[in-house]
């Protein structure tokens, strides 16, 4: 095997592993600290370490027009309000259902792909792995759907909305970050979501709930570094690498991670629906994307 197909194949499965887990700790943190409060400190402190990063390699930050308007929209669109809807769904949502409901990502990566890469077909096996897919979704949520109150409802949604806006900004960076580094293209869209959370934070939330104890400290830490600067920084990597949609299968593999953990650590519950449920997900994806896997796997669009 070439070492950079190993280092792709290693990527793709730390992410994968490393996504998986936030949701966890997600989970934790909010224990002690608020949805904006907590996502707010966590990319202000990944984007403290991407600049020691940025400065210890001397890697260059791209400021040309273009990539100030890729900034501004992954600050906006792919971090600030993405993570602050997934902070505040999960307030109200098991940390296994909020992945799984992620894992609409892909069907939308798919879409958004078709729209700016018109060469891109939409065969034959996209179409029946987007069916297996969605009905995967519809036997996990067969049970849960029906009990959930209001506020797990838009909690839900939430989530599904966020899936939706990160899966438009990793088609349009696709198309036109190529050349941005994947380590500093990070820097001031996770500073933007950074501040615009925790101001938000600070002016709508109670903060006299907030508890500064080893849940709050270690699940920003961690999420900083592992679930920001690591994940993205591969991810940014891997997109140069290898198609946007044979990527985003990624969001499909983490909700698998996350339900065994959420039941291993956090005992929530994992019924026979989730895990039907999460097998069908990705089978449908994998089936979605069966000639690519086939023929260019490790080929980006053209």
């Amino acid at each position: 095997m070439k070492k950079e197909t190993l280092l792709i194949v290693l990527g793709y499965i730390a992410i994968c592993l490393l996504w998986g887990s936030t949701w966890l700790a997600i989970k934790v943190g909010l224990e002690s600290l608020t949805p904006f409060i907590s996502s707010g400190a966590r990319f202000i402190t990944a984007a403290l370490f991407f600049f020691i990063i940025i400065k210890l390699r001397n890697i260059k930050v791209v400021t040309d027009k273009l990539a100030i308007k890729l900034y501004l929209i992954m600050g906006f669109f792919s971090f600030a309000i993405p993570f602050g809807l997934v902070y505040w769904g999960q307030k109200f949502i098991p940390s296994g259902l909020a992945s799984i409901l992620f894992a609409v990502y892909p069907f939308f990566v798919i879409i958004f792909t078709k729209l700016f890469f018109k060469e891109e077909n939409v065969n034959v096996y996209k179409i029946i792995g987007s069916i297996i897919g969605f009905s995967g979704i519809i036997v996990i949520f067969s049970d849960s759907i029906v009990i959930q109150s209001g506020v797990a409802i838009l909690g839900l949604f939430a989530v599904v909305l966020s899936a939706i806006m990160q899966a438009f900004v990793a088609v349009v960076l696709k198309k036109y970050g190529k050349k941005l580094n994947p380590v500093s293209m990070n820097l001031f869209p996770v500073l933007i979501a950074g501040l615009l959370l925790t101001i938000t934070g600070l002016l709508t939330e109670d903060t006299s709930k907030l508890k500064l104890d080893n849940n709050a400290i270690l699940s920003v830490l961690y999420l900083a570094s592992f679930g920001t600067i690591a994940t993205f920084s591969t991810y940014y990597w891997l997109m140069k690498k290898i198609s946007v949609v044979l990527l985003a299968i990624s969001a499909f593999i983490t909700p698998i991670v996350s339900v065994l953990l959420g039941w291993l650590i956090l005992n929530e519950k994992l019924s026979f629906q989730e895990i039907m449920g999460s097998i069908l997900v990705l089978f449908g994806i994998l089936t979605a994307n069966l000639k690519g896997l086939m023929g260019i796997m490790f080929k980006g669009e053209k």
